[in-house]
């Protein structure tokens, strides 16, 4: 057997808008605390403490709010107002109930690829919050499967991919993370397909792998099928 057989698609930014709301609300959170720190002091210590905290609260709108409280505390040696931090929480359920934007051709690409393939939703978050974005999608009957996890990293992708298929030999993985979605598949032995978006978090970055032989860039997800179509 040779070819893609199965194909992994992420969610936020991939499939539907989810950054520009944590920069939005960020922005927000720079506003309460402008008397407090300059702005770009203030990312640095929010980034430090989302990176330090990802163990602790894992990916999501909970752990930014409680990055951002945390965040909040410091900078302000333990004399934040209380309604500093109630507004910081009133920003998370607003984003927590925030209605879903799909991307461009995200359902086409999904129903087109899902007519010759199996396809999954591999997606890093909140559990809840995941399983309702994906309900408000419309989305959620296109998948074969959906798994939702902690990391995504090359022993997660080879476990998943045997799981629901054929191993990570015949399956792509399809998503806006090159640290995320697209060096750890390649590095399982898959495809890694990138589709950049315009806004990306700073701790999804990683080196670009140009030279994997299956490492490939779309500008869109409508040049999916086609791509799947070339390789196999």
């Amino acid at each position: 057997m040779t070819g893609v057989t199965i194909v992994g698609f992420d969610a936020d930014d991939t499939l539907w808008h989810n950054e520009r709301f944590f920069q939005d609300t960020q922005a927000r959170f720079t506003a309460l605390l402008a008397d407090h720190a300059e702005p770009d002091h203030l990312a640095e210590r929010l980034l430090a403490a989302e990176k330090r905290n990802i163990g602790r609260y894992g990916y999501g709108i909970k752990g930014f709010v409680l990055s951002m409280i945390e965040t909040a505390i410091e900078v302000t040696d333990r004399n934040v107002p209380a309604e500093v931090i109630e507004r910081l929480l009133d920003a998370g359920r607003e984003m927590l109930a925030h209605p879903i934007e799909l991307l461009p051709h995200a359902r086409e690409a999904v129903e087109s690829v899902a007519a010759s393939h199996r396809v999954v939703l591999i997606t890093k978050g909140d559990l809840l919050d995941q399983e309702r974005k994906l309900a408000q999608s419309g989305l959620g009957d296109l998948f074969d499967g959906v798994e939702i996890v902690s990391e995504k990293t090359p022993a997660r992708y080879a476990e998943i991919f045997a799981r629901h298929g054929d191993g990570p030999g015949h399956g792509m993985m399809v998503g806006n993370s090159m640290r995320s979605d697209v060096v750890p598949m390649i590095e399982a032995g898959g495809w890694g397909v990138h589709v950049p978006h315009d806004l990306a978090w700073d701790l999804e970055h990683a080196e670009t792998p140009v030279s994997a032989p299956r490492y490939r860039v779309l500008d869109d997800l409508g040049g999916l099928a086609w791509l799947i179509a070339q390789v196999g």
